[in-house]
């Protein structure tokens, strides 16, 4: 009753102000190069005419000319490159290849709030289930949100789910798009790395019409191709003093005729990637309103290699394998992603409001080419070569009302308040694949999903928000906001926000934050099914609110919730001299993550009557020893339940047994395991950022504006919640039945570097222009376990810097030609240990072709990247 009270009086008061959103993204003016801090800012505020540097919250402005001192042209790089709190994913393996994403702060790619030009941007259809720091991320695709559309972009980094709503817990990425009705222009730039691979072309172009009087109508479109790249070493399966690679190579000659062998190994690298969209952003003002739309259409086809197979893998029921030379399965992906916005605003008596609905949706079909299916093959002699796998789809139904009002109350200023509406509907779709993607072993590299996986979901939440901002004084600002949102599938939460700022004197400010916040979890996370089916195996990811994970003691997702504090200064020590220091520290609780494998069935783990007296396994494949324990870890009775009841009642009983000569014996290479998603851990975040801006005119020597941003992060997970009482808990080795490992532990925590800082000049005389940016990345590493020994071991990436140089030259007034590089100087992270490239060297383990370098590298894994560019404007 008191929660839907509540409700009710922020409802009332939102309808009874009638307050429009002022702050409208469309009516934000650009800024100029070198004048970000002065821009008037429509993101972490609702109050008219703010300028960055006056903010009581840490936000950053990024023009767009700033954005395209990048060789390459994807927004996610850009961000990266200029902001040290920003970090792009370098590598995605499985589907994760495709949507590669970005964290903010060293959070999850999910709690960071994209917006397009103040309104919500829908989440990709492509949930990760890799694990790591961006497991379970599926947030928006900014790869669909053009460079050419934007005017700029503004970056609050600050939790505010108060203001906004869910996945604002680590910030605000508010992308403005151009509102131009005149000129133009087309943009054409090539490139590749260095070392090879990863050569791209990009066409794009930007227009603006006045289709009639009062009309804007800003219209941008780019096409782009991106090869694969490699960085990968030979496989020591078919290449190399090893055993393994011996006997590959005595039984299939053909070997050595393999594509690019001995580096047959190709998955550690870039994908294809071939992309078009089309964006428009458009208005009509009349009298002291306006009707506008903008919107976006694109179409991604990727491909990404998977691990090499042997010719071994797919053989005929007498043994002829189908791929003498073995083969390279590639996962492809066809997406199709769209999202349109339409709203009505204006001004009614003294009132500003903002009405707006916009509809999302976001398609991918999976397919795995040049394949094949092994159980298929040997069953019936035919096997396709291509597969399509299934499909995910998402879509995303949101409208708000944002409305505005000033109040005059005698103080310093009037008050400003705000209150809103939202109703978002969103729903997540699996659809099953072709049956020879998943009969038996499924597709090789990727199993495709059955119609025990498939299903279509959906929930609504309805949500209002009251914002009210005060200058009590000429020098002191109070903003506080609070938010009630209902889901449909979880319950109601509230969150506030309460931000003061004091400014002492034009040359010193003092800010500060306290607010609380929450992520709802996605549907993908909530209902994503993966059950595979292998030869001598059954696992995968069960969804979380699934009847199998409720028999588990999960009890399906509920929200994450997070406690936020800033302090920070703004400084004015010199004119133009502007300085930023901003401490913070966020507390997640239930962070959602992706669980451990937990194990119905673990054959090698045998039940004591497979030992003797002296302990030693009566049956081949049994681990040396009984353990009593190992046994009731390995052989859950509830795990292997769940999973049945997942594949709709019974286990494949060539999974469990084994037919020899002696009879039917326990399978001791089969496995009955899961995973799933979890509201698993307590986290905390402490940092502080950086910023100082100084423009400095060198008269007949040109202007050079000059930037520094630094940023100190440290990621700690200061809980793991305890397993589901159906689970079962060691005693002996705790550690073996935690809900996420000290590994899955030290992915969240260490491969984020804890120190970044960016050196940034910008140095413009006449025709010419010059940007060095000096990045500079503090050491970071994983916890792994040695594969010789079993041992815990620390991979390490060493600190480094990173040179990015961009050159600029006015040919004529209306075209620029541009060369430049990221990583200038070819830098690569640390290669993996040589403990670990040795043994897998001399065991002929793949592995080691596939992990030359780490992939949590925070500067990727491919080298200097060159580039050149032509731009005409019109």
């Amino acid at each position: 009753m008191k929660n839907n009270y509540r409700a009710t009086t922020i409802a009332l008061l939102a309808s009874t102000i009638l307050a429009a959103n002022v702050a409208h993204a469309a009516d934000a003016p650009a800024a100029a190069a070198g004048d970000e801090g002065t821009a008037i800012i429509v993101t972490g505020t609702r109050t008219v005419g703010m300028k960055a540097v006056d903010s009581p919250a840490p936000i950053q402005v990024l023009g767009s000319d700033l954005l395209k001192r990048t060789g390459q042209p994807d927004l996610i790089q850009s961000l990266a490159q200029n902001l040290p709190q920003i970090q792009a994913q370098a590598f995605g393996s499985d589907l994760a290849a495709h949507n590669l994403s970005m964290k903010l702060r060293g959070l999850s790619p999910n709690h960071t709030l994209i917006l397009v030009n103040g309104k919500r941007r829908h989440g990709s259809a492509n949930v990760n289930v890799s694990g790591g720091p961006y497991g379970g991320g599926a947030a928006p695709d900014i790869s669909f949100v053009l460079a050419d559309s934007v005017d700029h972009v503004e970056v609050l980094q600050d939790g505010a789910a108060a203001q906004y709503g869910t996945d604002a817990i680590a910030g605000v990425i508010n992308f403005i798009q151009k509102k131009a009705d005149h000129g133009g222009s087309i943009t054409a730039t090539g490139g590749q790395y260095m070392d090879g691979g990863g050569r791209s072309l990009d066409v794009s172009g930007n227009i603006g019409i006045a289709p009639v009087e009062n009309m804007y109508l800003n219209i941008s479109a780019q096409t782009k191709f991106k090869d694969y790249s490699f960085r990968g070493d030979v496989d020591p399966r078919v290449y190399g003093s090893n055993t393994v690679a011996a006997a590959n190579l005595a039984k299939y000659p053909a070997l050595t005729t393999a594509a690019n062998y001995p580096y047959a190994n190709r998955v550690l690298g870039d994908p294809k990637i071939r992309q078009t969209t089309v964006a428009y952003n458009a208005g009509y003002t009349f009298g002291d309103f306006e009707v506008y739309s903008f919107g976006s259409f694109g179409k991604k086809i990727a491909y990404a290699y998977e691990n090499y197979r042997t010719p071994a893998t797919v053989v005929s029921s007498s043994g002829v394998p189908y791929f003498p030379a073995g083969f390279n399965p590639k996962e492809k992906i066809e997406e199709t992603d769209y999202q349109v916005s339409a709203g009505f605003k204006g001004v009614y008596a003294d009132t500003n409001f903002d009405l707006a609905t916009q509809y999302s949706k976001d398609m991918i079909g999976v397919y795995v080419v040049d394949s094949a299916n092994a159980e298929l093959y040997k069953a019936t002699g035919f096997t396709p070569s291509n597969f399509h796998d299934g499909d995910f789809i998402t879509t995303m139904w949101d409208t708000t009302l944002d409305l505005t009002r000033e109040f005059k109350t005698g103080l310093a200023e009037p008050l400003h308040v705000a209150a809103g509406l939202e109703f978002r509907k969103e729903s997540y779709q699996i659809v099953a694949g072709d049956p020879a993607s998943y009969y038996g072993g499924g597709a090789q590299s990727f199993f495709g999903y059955s119609p025990n996986d498939a299903g279509y979901h959906t929930r609504s939440n309805f949500s209002q928000y009251l914002d009210l901002s005060q200058k009590v004084t000429d020098k002191w600002l109070v903003d506080g906001a609070v938010r009630h949102e209902k889901y449909s599938d979880f319950g109601n939460t509230t969150v506030f926000k309460l931000t003061q700022r004091y400014d002492f004197n034009p040359a010193i400010a003092i800010r500060g934050t306290v607010s609380t916040g929450f992520r709802a979890p996605t549907l993908a996370e909530s209902f994503y099914s993966g059950i595979n089916v292998g030869p001598s195996s059954v696992g995968g990811v069960l969804p979380a609110n699934s009847a199998g994970a409720a028999a588990l003691g999960f009890g399906g997702l509920k929200p994450e919730k997070s406690t936020n504090f800033s302090l920070g200064f703004v400084l004015n020590p010199l004119p133009k001299l502007t300085i930023t220091i901003d401490a913070y520290q966020t507390t997640i609780r239930d962070r959602i993550i992706i669980s451990s494998s937990f194990y119905g069935f673990r054959g090698q783990y045998c039940p004591s009557s497979n030992y003797n007296a002296s302990g030693a396994s009566t049956l081949s494949g049994c681990v040396s020893s009984y353990n009593a324990d190992n046994y009731a870890l390995y052989n859950q009775s509830a795990v292997y339940n769940a999973v049945a009841a997942a594949l709709g009642g019974t286990i494949p009983a060539y999974v469990l047994t084994q037919d020899t000569t002696a009879g039917t014996v326990r399978n001791t290479s089969g496995t009955v395991s899961i995973q799933t998603f979890a509201n698993g851990v307590k986290m905390r975040t402490r940092g502080v950022d950086f910023l100082a801006t100084y423009p400095i005119d060198l008269g007949s020597y040109g202007k050079i504006d000059w930037s520094l941003a630094m940023n100190y992060n440290d990621n700690k997970v200061l809980k793991i919640a305890a397993l589901p009482s159906a689970l079962y808990s060691s005693t002996i080795n705790p550690t073996a039945s935690a809900l996420i490992s000290r590994f899955d532990v030290s992915q969240l925590q260490d491969t984020t570097p804890k120190f970044r800082a960016t050196l940034g000049a910008y140095w413009k005389k006449d025709k010419l222009s010059v940007n060095l940016r000096e990045s500079f990345y503090g050491a970071s590493g994983l916890l792994v376990q040695l594969p010789s020994t079993g041992a815990d071991f620390r991979e390490h990436i060493a600190a480094a810097v990173i040179t990015d140089l961009d050159v600029s030259y006015q040919l004529t007034k209306a075209v620029k030609f541009t060369i430049g590089a990221n990583n200038l100087t070819n830098h690569y992270p640390t290669k993996v240990a040589d403990v670990i490239r040795n043994y897998y060297l001399a065991t002929g383990n793949r592995s080691y072709s596939s992990v030359t370098y780490p992939t949590f590298s925070p500067y990727g894994i491919n080298g200097g990247y060159y580039y050149a560019r032509v731009g005409v404007k019109f």
